[in-house]
């Protein structure tokens, strides 16, 4: 292998060991400080790192939140989803889907500060808007693999926007408060079996 190729391979291995330990402090500094204490400088820090290694790594600080939720939700286990929407009872779905993001909202405190995150930055806020619209798209497909003939587009979306709100992470952090994560996920469940009820009998 030529002199320079080996260079450059020992150089983005090092700068990938670099960038994996930035979003480890960054994560580490979410679970342990206020959101509005969180910035480039501090992760440096705690990372052992320039300020200047981190905004060359991912340019702001939006960019290095991102990056965390993006390792957040890698470790959390949101892979599964796909799976779930694979299986061939779309109710089964449902309750498999529900019980994946209620995993991923206990998991991590990160997450709770990540959606703090959204009351001081505007701009992660709209990123966070557009990654829970991934969310909405999933529960309108499966909404419509549930829907009988005859369920209007406006029970479909009413469904789809219902079960969006119920797997969100506040209300799973309010559902949490005196309740363990599996009795919170199967009230969960259950309000989702209820916001799909219109669906079987569109009618009614």
């Amino acid at each position: 292998m030529p002199p320079r190729s080996y260079v450059s391979s020992v150089r983005n291995a090092a700068a990938a060991e670099t960038r994996d330990r930035v979003i480890e402090a960054a994560a580490r500094t979410l679970r342990g400080e206020n959101i509005a204490r969180f910035s480039l400088d501090v992760v440096a820090k705690a990372a052992g790192v320039t300020r200047l290694t981190v905004y060359n790594q991912f340019g702001s600080r939006r960019g290095l939140l991102e990056a965390v939720f993006d390792e957040i939700a890698k470790a959390g286990g949101l892979h599964r989803l796909a799976d779930a929407m694979a299986m061939a009872d779309p109710r089964a779905a449902l309750d498999r889907l529900v019980e994946i993001f209620c995993a991923f909202w206990s998991r991590d405190s990160a997450v709770g500060r990540l959606h703090d995150a959204m009351v001081t930055d505007p701009e992660f806020a709209e990123a966070v808007r557009e990654r829970n619209e991934r969310r909405r798209k999933i529960f309108t497909t499966l909404v419509d693999r549930m829907a009988k003939k005859g369920a209007s587009p406006q029970i479909r979306k009413d469904a789809a926007d219902l079960l969006f709100t119920l797997t969100s992470y506040p209300t799973f952090a309010s559902l949490s408060a005196g309740r363990s994560r599996d009795d919170a996920c199967r009230l969960v469940q259950r309000a989702c079996h209820a916001a799909v009820a219109a669906l079987s009998n569109p009618s009614a």
